[in-house]
């Protein structure tokens, strides 16, 4: 089963899907890591190396195509990843995870120990516009849009445990299609 799961800074992506491959004991492959894990060793920021990416197109095309090769090679994994549930529409399962901007920020600012909420939510409005910049230019992609996913989660409403109990019914219907 290859499972996307997508979502704006903050939404999530990240504990839900570990989360569940603990659950169901699913490998993982993480953009979202892959690129904070390449600024840091650039010694930038996330808002420095996504302007470096503006004008370098190659290292998000790097870990796109890197995730969707270590994606299609396996039978157990989950993708998780802005552009995840573009990339691979021969994906069982596409979701997409979404929260306010004000519960994402608060969460950014928590995970990320920004100053203040102002910081943390300046922050936020740059990178999500040098990537939605960076997913039309190299892509032609609207990452606004929901039409790749299957499965839309609002994770304000639920703990990650609950939304794991969400996605885990959605697997299981899924394998009952197969």
């Amino acid at each position: 089963m290859r499972v996307t799961i997508s979502g704006l800074p903050g939404s999530g992506t990240t504990s839900l899907t570990y989360h569940l491959a603990s659950e169901h004991r699913f490998d993982v492959i993480s953009a979202g890591e892959v690129f904070r894990q390449m600024a840091k060793e650039r010694g930038l920021t996330l808002a420095e190396f996504g302007a470096f990416c503006e004008s370098d197109p190659s290292v998000d095309k790097l870990i796109d195509e890197r995730q969707r090769e270590i994606a299609l090679s396996q039978d157990q994994i989950l993708i998780e990843g802005r552009l995840s549930g573009w990339m691979l529409p021969e994906a069982d399962l596409r979701i997409w995870l979404k929260a306010s901007l004000e519960c994402r920020v608060k969460r950014i600012l928590d995970r990320d120990k920004f100053a203040d909420f102002d910081h943390a939510m300046q922050a936020t409005a740059d990178r999500e516009a040098s990537e939605a910049l960076r997913y039309k230019q190299y892509y032609n992609i609207d990452y606004s849009s929901l039409d790749p996913y299957h499965l839309v989660l609002d994770t304000e409403l639920w703990t990650v445990e609950q939304l794991s109990r969400i996605v885990s019914s959605a697997l299981a219907a899924r394998l009952e299609n197969k």
